[in-house]
């Protein structure tokens, strides 16, 4: 199974951004990929979105997540919903391993195939394996840095590299 993933999502007031690294994980001893991509913007560059799990899963999620966005015309957390329902109740995508951050100006959300959605109380989220390092750096440099939201979630992903043995630092920043 492909695994190692760390994603990281920073809001500080209307700046949000999100930070994924590169690496790809074949069972526990092998990398196979450093430069992969698991974050991207969708609806029209409003949206930002971030993966962990099976990438086929992630790239089905992402589509249908756009989906739901332009029915419910940007709204994040109507969306979220929606997917979450459609995930959870149809037989073929329950099977789905994946994790999804989505974040816009307004929110970030931790979506999963279990029914949850959760929004984060500090505008902070992480998910993958590398995820509770992240999490804990970019709590530390948001309370104790004037850093912006694109400089937090990059150097908590370089410092959960540091730790993790699944994240490396080839990381990709998005910000809106």
């Amino acid at each position: 199974m492909f695994k190692a993933t760390t994603i990281v999502a920073v809001k500080r007031e209307n700046d949000v951004a999100i930070a994924g690294d590169g690496q790809v994980t074949l069972g526990e001893h092998t990398i196979i990929k450093g430069t992969a991509k698991k974050i991207k913007k969708i609806y029209n560059n409003k949206v930002l979105i971030g993966f962990a799990g099976s990438v086929g899963d992630a790239f089905t999620l992402s589509e249908m997540f756009e989906e739901k966005l332009q029915q419910h015309s940007g709204n994040i957390k109507k969306a979220a919903v929606d997917l979450v329902n459609a995930w959870r109740n149809d037989k073929i995508l329950k099977k789905l391993e994946a994790l999804m951050i989505a974040a816009n100006e307004e929110c970030i959300l931790i979506i999963s195939g279990s029914g949850e959605i959760i929004e984060p109380d500090d505008g902070i989220a992480a998910i993958g394996s590398g995820g509770m390092y992240a999490l804990a750096a970019a709590r530390a440099l948001y309370r104790h840095s004037n850093l912006s939201a694109a400089e937090i979630a990059e150097k908590s992903l370089l410092i959960a590299s540091e730790i993790c043995v699944y994240t490396n630092n080839n990381i990709i920043v998005e910000n809106l």
